[in-house]
């Protein structure tokens, strides 16, 4: 069964899971081979379909593969390699990997050299079965086996090059390594230049039923801070302002006796990086001392995306989420006792096992009191692998779950429009990202609680750039976008 998703916002956090946002990133469209690759050098694609911990590995394979002597591709055409960098959580993210794969196979008759691969959780959660269900795919790739890749794809380039290419090759890597942490690499080859990712955990110990995620991405285990510190301070070298700390359950962290709220503290004291986001947090694990680094740290955003999944505690028990509607409440109430202005996001998974309509209306008045800025809101389908698939019933009609998540996705319209429109008139300090989707005479920036802000096209040169920070002062509202003027 496909799921469904609807998002109100800007695309926030990863939820518990790193691929819990289920919607694909765009494709990246890559530039061209950097100064130091041979013009002739064979060119890779990465696509990423995920979360932003896939875009994450995707810009640390850019980084990767460069310095191994692989050009960068703009597009499909222009590649020797094809990399899909996957998914797994959703159904629906497979979908759309598998038809893209199919798209790729027909370019790949009219090219018979090119190599097709697919990489992360979806290659994981499938592993050999994958080979079966798309037989043109010459690689597939564990997200534990990334260091490997340039033997990977010079192996399967080989075999398509050589005169016995008509006998299929697969080259399948899909170990899990305890002590993976990819120690060394970074990223900053791969991003965009304003805001970077540090991969600090990798793995997940918590095990809710419905998630895929620990049986894809190994269990827990921790980026020493010293290795987290060098990426950071690579990242301000090259100029990037804002760098987001990732982990599927990011406030568990902890390396020996370093805490969480220890390096969200030392991060946020980097020279030249003016903005430190997390994503995305456990509720079970958010502690006093997080709490009191996020309102007593400047550059720490005053955003956090808790995922609270469902707003029934019979619910969530079925889930082994851990903690109950009363314990969710009271981590709000921290949040917003030490730092009143605080954004807040969440997943909401509806029409879960046993889910009754009394369940659903807990939700809604949950919903309706916490009053979040922005919302992932998905229907619950089943992963294979996972408890609730096993031994929980999904029994909710479909037709209910429809329903249900469009109860859902209305109020969370109306919260988020009130929301947005409550910033109309209020000063902020914006950091531009990029040209602004709607005209290229605009530019577009994040507040630092995440919202999306629509800058005026006469900006001064200096402001009108990736990377500037802007004040502004906000002058109407979508439910999803902030409209500024100079101020």
């Amino acid at each position: 069964m496909s799921s469904g998703l609807h998002q109100i916002g800007k695309r926030p956090a990863p939820a518990s899971g790193p691929g819990d946002v289920a919607t694909p990133a765009a494709p990246a469209d890559g530039d061209a081979a950097a100064p130091d690759v041979a013009s002739d050098a064979p060119r890779v694609l990465i696509e990423t379909y995920g979360c932003q911990m896939n875009v994450a590995d995707s810009d640390m394979l850019v980084g990767l593969l460069g310095r191994t002597g692989w050009g960068r591709a703009r597009s499909a055409d222009d590649a020797d390699v094809v990399l899909i960098n996957t998914c797994a959580v959703r159904e629906k993210a497979e979908d759309r990997v598998l038809a893209r794969a199919a798209e790729l196979a027909a370019l790949q008759r009219r090219r018979p050299e090119l190599v097709i691969g697919i990489a992360g959780c979806m290659a994981e959660h499938l592993k050999e079965s994958l080979v079966e269900r798309a037989p043109w795919v010459d690689v597939v790739a564990g997200p534990d086996s990334y260091r490997r890749m340039p033997e990977l794809l010079a192996a399967a380039r080989a075999a398509r090059l050589s005169p016995d290419a008509a006998t299929p090759f697969h080259a399948v890597d899909v170990r899990l390594d305890k002590a993976e942490t990819y120690e060394g690499l970074s990223g900053a080859d791969g991003g965009d230049g304003v805001s970077g990712f540090v991969t600090i955990q990798r793995g997940c110990d918590k095990f809710c039923t419905f998630c895929v995620v620990p049986f894809t991405r190994g269990r827990e285990r921790g980026t020493p801070p010293r290795e987290v510190l060098r990426q950071v301070r690579e990242l301000a070298d090259r100029g990037y302002k804002e760098v987001v700390l990732l982990g599927q359950t990011v406030n568990s962290y902890r390396w020996e006796d370093a805490t969480f709220a220890e390096l969200l503290r030392a991060v946020a004291r980097v020279d030249g990086i003016e903005r430190v986001r997390f994503t995305s947090p456990y509720p079970v694990d958010f502690t006093d001392d997080v709490v009191a680094a996020i309102a007593e740290e400047p550059k720490v955003c005053k955003y956090v995306h808790l995922p609270v999944q469902s707003g029934s505690d019979d619910v969530l028990t079925r889930m082994r989420r851990g903690y109950t509607v009363a314990d969710y409440r009271a981590i709000v109430a921290r949040l917003r006792a030490a730092a009143p202005t605080i954004a807040l996001s969440t997943d909401i998974l509806s029409g879960f096992s046993g889910e009754t309509e009394a369940d659903h209306r807990a939700t809604l008045a949950l919903m309706d009191e916490v009053r979040f800025d922005s919302a992932f809101m998905f229907t619950y389908s089943e992963r294979d692998l996972t408890f609730a698939a096993r031994k929980l019933p999904d029994d909710v009609p479909a037709a209910d779950k429809r329903r249900r998540l469009a109860e859902i996705i209305a109020l969370q319209e109306r919260i988020s429009a009130e929301a947005f429109a409550a910033q109309v008139g209020r000063r902020e300090r914006v950091l531009v990202v990029g040209p602004s989707r709607r005209s290229a005479a605009q530019m577009m920036g994040r507040t630092d609680g995440f919202k999306t802000v629509i800058l005026p096209a006469d900006l001064p040169a200096a402001l009108a750039r990736p990377g500037a920070l802007v004040d502004v002062e906000i002058e109407r509202a979508t439910m999803a976008t902030l409209f500024g003027r100079l101020g």
